[in-house]
């Protein structure tokens, strides 16, 4: 009877294990004055790592907020780098890690979306570029400038996944002249490539989620947003898309955005935001999915990650008008925390007028 009883107890704890959300069952209070805000700039997107100086080195988007939040980010985002002692933060700025280098570059007037990796003694940051051949937007022509506008009908055409690497968290980074994931013609990444999240196996090989985009049958209009996986044998090396079909879809699983990759001794792991609900039931929510592999993927069976509603430490529980770019910070391959881009407001890019990277400690 006593081992029947400890078989039970074993299976029981097995269940337990397997049904608890790694995110959603763990998320503490938010500190409001955490993460990054920057006066007079729209912030965005963060990536931390833990730098050999103990400091907490965040990559993060922003771009100058007389600039509507969106499509602002496509022609004159930057990718800044700011520090803290500890995780929450408050990160205080340091230095611009990414900027304008001009037109005739291919991440010459944007750069976007950082994701920071360390192989050896390399740092490795992962980003979105683009550019236009017009001239800067300005107080001058803001008027003109929205979706259907020139600079961002070349900018989104021309968004592309680059990489750029230094042997120091403070830079100097070293840019590529060219993107390491091109468009592939008859592809569900034939417009654009964007949103990248790395994984460096201990081989030093490389998987890459990607977000990518289609023409659609007008040769003209794209398509709705797909998830893709490449590799790559080094960061370094020649990456290759894996298959002809994405992992997320509107034709499979569903329509999502912002994944993040990371991995304990279960496996892989990802996060992202369900666009449509179509996955967790809440349009916006995030989800889960784990692999063993990186290649192929299943939906956690508890698969929401979050909602827009957070906890505060101030005792305000608050739905926030966008939570987006989830990126889960991991030492010693346990999750403590998870970053998110926010916004204020009753929710819709344009009806905030406020955003900042965000953070919530997780249990352990």
């Amino acid at each position: 009877m006593t081992n029947v009883k400890y078989l039970i107890l074993f299976f029981f704890g097995i269940f337990a294990c397997n049904a608890q959300n790694i995110i959603y069952d763990n998320l503490n209070e938010a500190p409001v004055d955490g993460g990054l805000q920057m006066d007079d700039y729209w912030v965005w997107g963060s990536s931390v790592i833990k730098g050999d100086d103990g400091l907490y080195h965040m990559y993060a988007s922003r771009w100058p907020h007389y600039l509507p939040f969106h499509p602002g980010w496509m022609v004159a985002s930057e990718i800044v780098h700011a520090t803290s002692k500890t995780p929450e933060g408050p990160y205080k700025f340091q230095d611009v890690a990414l900027g304008s280098r001009g037109a005739q570059f291919w991440d010459g007037r944007s750069c976007h979306n950082p994701k920071i990796v360390k192989h050896n003694d390399t740092y490795i940051l992962y980003y979105m570029g683009s550019t236009h051949p017009f001239e800067e937007v300005n107080h001058d022509n803001l008027e003109e400038f929205d979706l259907k506008s020139k600079w961002c009908i070349a900018a989104r055409w021309g968004k592309r996944v680059g990489v750029a690497t230094s042997k120091s968290p403070f830079g100097p980074w070293e840019r590529l002249d060219a993107p390491i994931l091109e468009v592939e013609p008859n592809s569900y990444y034939s417009f654009l490539t964007s949103n990248p999240s790395p994984l460096i196996k201990d081989d030093g090989s490389v998987v890459l989620l990607f977000k990518g985009r289609s023409y659609q049958e007008d040769g003209i209009t794209h398509s709705d947003m797909s998830i893709g996986v490449a590799t790559a044998p080094s960061f370094d090396g020649e990456y290759t898309v894996v298959g002809t079909k994405p992992l997320f879809s509107m034709e499979h699983l569903g329509e999502v955005e912002d994944p993040h990759l990371w991995s304990d001794n279960n496996g892989f792991h990802l996060v992202a935001k369900d666009q449509r609900g179509l996955i967790t039931g809440g349009k916006g929510d995030g989800l889960l999915a784990h692999s063993k592999d990186g290649i192929h993927w299943e939906v956690d069976k508890s698969a929401r990650a979050y909602t827009k509603t957070v906890k505060w430490n101030n005792g305000k529980t608050i739905k926030q008008g966008q939570l987006e770019r989830p990126f889960v910070f991991t030492e010693n391959g346990v999750p403590t925390h998870i970053f998110f881009a926010t916004m204020d407001g009753p929710g819709g890019f344009s009806n905030g007028t406020k955003t900042w990277n965000m953070v919530i400690p997780l249990k352990q």
